[in-house]
């Protein structure tokens, strides 16, 4: 009975349906397998695999300083890096490393006990560049970058760096000096010439930065630069002329620069597309751009002429000088296509006051969207008025949509309670296109309020008022009563927002 027994206990065979299952979970769990021990027998993709003109381009991924390591890794990628595309060097990011040893075939990983002895990290910085540049095949460079503390009498290692971009046909070149203590007579001298190395320029964007330049009438034409930066640079020589070679210019950034009195372009730039000048202090700027989208201007106040500027649909206007609302509005009639408007402006009461010249309504006649970003200087901001003058000017935007409206006070004043809310408004044209209407600073001043009075009672289609407080809880309590009271007596929406954490 034994065998019966055996046979009882014996489990049933398995049903058709579950074999396949069975089979198909057993031939995965032998995937599985084999897959785990090739990984573990070695790799099986390695560098070497691929074609030798692709492995360049694979390091090329890696930050230069990352990718000159990678010749410890493998005698055969020694030479892998010297094709790296993009040649950026940091002071602040090449001088702690032993990068210049690995560049050398040194290998050694002993960093400099003068890390923070400027000349000592200046000079090994300098080594490192030169050790790179002399080792790299000089083919395909897209950018060279260079960012650190270079002396005049540096500008022989400069010179060689620049010639060796402009030979290698780099695309991109950008000099910024780092400087803690900048002195005008040590900028470096920027070699503009050596970008003639072969005869013509190759660079589509050159950006510098704290270094001297002269213009000189024999350098060679940009034909294909596109973007130019200068920032704190001293200009020497013929600058238009050096734009007018420019012909194919998209954008072009002159802060802060010095050595021209009138920054004055008679040739025509008709690919230029963004033009930003800020802090140069010069009596006239005028330019010829017919194909200008985007204008910015930072600094004193001058006359500014951009001719045939029909295509221009965004301005940005900030004045150093107070009480010169006035002038981001009428003195600039170029601008008069933009449909942006940005204006900063001082207003103060001490200050002297401008006359506010008659406009013709319609001035801005594409203007959509205005941002005001009003600092307003008074020792008792409820005697002072400066800011209604903003409801002047909106008269000579009769199709604007939205408006952003930034205010800062410098002094203190005594609150305004909602019981103001019934103030008479200043006197502003209808406006039928007005939906949208931000400002932040907002205190419950008078004149804050009776601009807020102004702009709901004319503007006939306006969805919402939203103003941001500022101050304690109690503030934002009166705001949010002076907020009630308004609204029904325009029936208009107001909302009141809470002054944002980062606020000043």
């Amino acid at each position: 009975m034994a065998g019966a027994g055996e046979d009882d206990a014996a489990p049933p065979p398995p049903s058709p349906d579950r074999q396949p299952m069975e089979e198909a979970a057993a031939a995965a769990k032998r995937s599985r397998s084999e897959n785990h021990h090739g990984l573990a027998d070695g790799p099986s993709f390695r560098m070497e695999d691929l074609p030798a003109e692709v492995q360049p381009v694979i390091i090329s991924l890696l930050p230069l300083k990352e990718a000159v390591r990678t010749s410890i890794v493998s005698r055969s990628w020694t030479t892998l890096w010297r094709f790296h595309c993009d040649l950026c060097f940091d002071v602040d990011s090449n001088t702690d490393d032993n990068s210049a040893h690995q560049v050398n075939g040194t290998g050694t990983n002993d960093q400099s006990t003068n890390r923070y002895n400027t000349k000592i990290t200046r000079a090994k910085f300098m080594e490192t560049v030169n050790s790179v540049i002399q080792r790299h095949s000089g083919i395909g460079i897209n950018k060279f970058s260079i960012s650190c503390d270079l002396h005049k009498e540096d500008s022989h290692h400069l010179d060689k760096w620049i010639r060796f971009a402009a030979s290698s046909k780099a695309k991109i070149i950008d000099f910024h000096r780092k400087i803690s203590d900048y002195r005008v007579e040590e900028a470096p001298h920027f070699p503009l010439e050596a970008l003639d190395a072969q005869g013509s320029s190759f660079v589509q964007s050159l950006s510098l930065a704290s270094v001297s330049i002269k213009p000189r009438s024999g350098i060679c034409r940009f034909t294909i630069l596109r973007r130019l930066v200068l920032s704190s640079v001293q200009i020497f020589g013929d600058f238009p002329g050096l734009l007018a070679k420019c012909s194919r210019l998209e954008d072009l950034e002159i802060k802060w620069c010095s050595g021209v009195d009138d920054l004055i372009v008679p040739h025509t730039l008709d690919k230029l597309q963004h033009l930003l000048i800020a802090g140069m202090d010069v009596q006239m700027v005028e330019f010829h751009a017919t194909d200008l989208a985007h204008f910015e201007y930072k600094g004193r106040v001058t006359p500014i002429v951009l001719h045939g500027c029909l295509k221009l649909e965004k301005a940005t206007i900030a004045f150093e000088a107070s009480n010169v609302l006035p002038h981001a509005f009428n003195v600039i009639p170029s601008i008069s296509p933009v449909k942006i408007l940005i204006v900063r402006a001082f207003i103060s009461k001490y200050g002297q006051s401008l006359e506010l010249p008659l406009r013709p309504q319609g001035m801005f006649m594409h203007l959509r969207h205005m941002t005001c970003k009003i600092i307003v200087l008074a020792r008792d901001v409820n005697d002072y008025n400066g800011v209604l003058q903003l409801a002047h000017w909106l008269d000579s935007a009769p199709r604007l949509e939205t408006l952003d409206l930034h205010m800062s006070y410098l002094r203190s004043g005594a609150f305004v309670s909602a019981e103001v809310a019934g103030v008479e408004a200043p006197c502003m044209r209808r406006h039928d296109h007005l939906k949208t209407v931000f400002m932040s600073g907002f205190q419950c001043y008078k004149s804050q309020i009776e601009l807020a009075c102004c702009i709901l009672g004319n503007a006939s289609v306006l969805e919402q008022l939203t103003v941001e407080a500022i101050w304690g809880d109690d503030d934002y309590r009166r705001i949010c009563e002076w907020a009630e009271v308004t609204s029904k007596r325009f029936g208009k929406v107001i909302t009141v927002l809470d002054a944002p954490l980062n606020s000043e």
